[in-house]
């Protein structure tokens, strides 16, 4: 085991009560793929992958009643020792570094069964069984008054664990925070992958470039989601807040990100809906006033005929943990909802309280000043 002790400025996602904060890090001999320095196996481990369904969403018997003609399977497998392969219908399916997956599949009518099989390093192995039941949808299922849907839904899912500079403290959950979030968007709601950019770890560089593009690319009937987990950092004297991406350094800003910056873009990217998601310390600098919170929202139909400019924050101006109580309810509501519209604001009120009881973080919602907001609210539609 080897600890190193470092002294830094309020970066970050720690908990910390002072403007210099002492965390002590530890590196444990196994890594993430399960081996140790010297390269071998934890033989303790006769435990097999852990196999997740992220989308569809199934029930206990792993089974989902869905009406489409094709889905995107995604899922996610956990080991101590790490995966070794992954076969759906005994095809070989790619994942990520964290065990993330996900494959296009055409379905036909009635019942559709996939055979999930994952084997570990130690050729510990597990099978699944999913039954995805195609149904036609009925025809007294359809929801009066549905909202005139002219653009596409984009996203840029942001996640940053691991930085250039010693300095600053490489953090374990924003990449795998972010990959959630991207594989619910994709599966259950209407992003298609090719409108959804996930960036780990991008340089100030990545993260200015993806704007740009978005911006020439958008239009005013589109909407976007963007997300950020990482490092934050609030500097008192010039009131202005920063995002840090992984190429930032503790003792210049020529690479940090300002708020300011962020809001340029959300003004300057002429979308219909546009919604800032940010899980990092000191995220609630975005807004202009700390009085964020907005009540329950009005009529779905309403909210989407104006534009609106919106940000979700997992806080004020406090330090959040590396693990997020924010981002674990939020994603937990996106994944239980059953309503096909729920407006951002609504969402955000459904698991406020339940954050607030789990943290000592206050996270806030409301309007990113000077861009263009008229009162609208970013809407999720259900597949």
């Amino acid at each position: 085991m080897v600890i190193s002790t470092l002294k830094l400025p309020l970066f970050c996602q720690i908990e910390g009560e002072s403007e210099v904060t002492t965390i002590i890090i530890k590196k444990p001999e196994a890594s993430k793929s399960g081996t140790d320095d010297s390269g071998n196996l934890n033989l303790r481990d006769i435990a097999p992958p852990q196999i997740q369904i992220i989308s569809p969403q199934v029930d206990a018997s792993f089974t989902a009643h869905i009406s489409a003609p094709d889905i995107y399977l995604i899922g996610r497998l956990t080991d101590p020792s790490g995966i070794q392969s992954l076969k759906i219908n005994d095809s070989i399916v790619a994942m990520d570094e964290n065990g993330f997956f996900q494959r296009f599949f055409y379905l036909d009518q009635g019942s559709n069964v996939f055979k999930i099989e994952a084997t570990d390093a130690l050729s510990n192995s597990s099978t699944q069984f999913l039954q995805l039941i195609n149904e036609p949808a009925r025809e007294n299922s359809m929801i009066t008054g549905e909202i005139d849907r002219k653009g596409e839904y984009y996203g840029l899912i942001i996640g940053i664990n691991d930085y250039n500079d010693p300095d600053l403290v490489d953090l374990d959950n924003p990449i795998t925070d972010a990959t959630m979030l991207y594989s619910t968007l994709i599966g259950n709601y209407m992003f298609d992958p090719q409108n959804v950019t996930l960036l780990k770890n991008p340089t100030r560089a990545e993260i200015i470039n993806k704007l740009d593009e978005l911006s020439n690319r958008l239009t005013k009937n589109d909407n976007l989601l963007i997300f950020y987990a990482g490092h934050g950092y609030w500097d008192k004297e010039k009131e202005a807040g920063f995002w840090l991406p992984a190429d930032a350094t503790r003792f210049s800003s020529v690479n940090w990100i300002r708020n300011s910056t962020i809001q340029d873009y959300v003004n300057e990217i002429r979308t219909n809906h546009t919604l800032l998601i940010t899980d990092a310390c000191f995220a609630g600098s975005i807004f202009k006033s700390r009085a964020a919170f907005m009540d329950a929202p009005i009529a779905v139909n309403k909210l989407y005929s104006l534009t609106s400019r919106k940000a979700m924050t997992s806080g004020t101006f406090e330090e959040v943990p590396d693990r997020s109580v924010f981002l674990e309810f939020f994603l937990k509501r996106l994944n239980e909802n059953e309503k096909k519209y729920i407006s951002a604001s609504e969402l955000f009120n459904s698991f406020r309280e339940a954050v607030l009881n789990n943290s000592p973080n206050i996270p806030q919602y409301g309007v990113i000043q000077d861009t263009g907001d008229e009162g609208g609210d970013f809407i999720f539609i259900k597949r």
